[in-house]
């Protein structure tokens, strides 16, 4: 399995794909932005281009003549998504570091880049992956589908995330007010964020597998 992921990271990958996590992590030093989308650019741009390379170079029937399982194939390709996700919110999450330093006492409309913000962007992540994997093994070809449906998910649960933070005054105290100087319960948020992320690309790995099963390689 480790050469199978590493395959995706050296040959399958275009390198512009392990740039954009800083590029794109730059935006957070942008003040009184949705940073929301800092992360979204990921489920925008990079898996739609990331999955169409991999169809174009003939990924899959290459890989299948390789002495590996369709469980291992699986596997290793969503520790690729996991990589490149953990490099986009890493990144995203030094510069909303640098942020916090440059503007110490900002005011934000929308979630600013607290701990417990970031909580909310693993789920995020969590409930793109729970979608776009599973819908993407039913061939292992076809991603458009997959890719709508996933962003579509991430971009509500993102939209009701960032509404709900602005109608409720609990809600934006917890994350831009006195709770975001609160470590303890950040770090809460962030933790629950995390397990809930580890959780559900679980079980989004083991509903590809049972897709990717089914289906008949030709």
């Amino acid at each position: 399995m480790y050469n199978l992921v590493m395959k995706d990271l050296k040959l399958g990958i275009n390198p512009l794909f392990f740039i954009m996590p800083v590029v794109l992590g730059a935006l957070m030093l942008v003040p009184g932005w949705l940073y929301f989308i800092v992360i979204l650019y990921f489920c925008w741009i990079t898996v739609p281009n990331m999955f169409g390379q991999f169809r174009s170079q003939n990924d899959l029937m290459f890989t299948t003549m390789m002495p590996v399982t369709k469980n291992d194939m699986v596997k290793a390709r969503v520790l690729v998504i996991v990589i490149l996700e953990l490099l986009h919110m890493v990144a995203a999450m030094i510069f909303g570091a640098i942020h916090l330093r440059l503007y110490p006492d900002p005011t934000y409309y929308f979630f600013g880049p607290y701990l417990g913000f970031w909580g909310l962007c693993f789920v995020m992540l969590a409930i793109f992956n729970v979608i776009f994997i599973p819908m993407y093994y039913k061939t292992a070809y076809k991603y458009g589908g997959a890719t709508f449906a996933g962003v579509a998910g991430a971009m509500l649960f993102a939209g009701i995330a960032q509404w709900i933070g602005i109608q409720s005054s609990f809600v934006s105290d917890v994350f831009n007010g006195s709770g975001a100087h609160n470590m303890a319960l950040q770090t809460s948020i962030l933790i629950a964020g995390i397990v809930i992320f580890i959780a559900l690309t679980m079980i989004a790995y083991r509903m590809a597998v049972k897709r990717f099963l089914k289906v008949e390689i030709q």
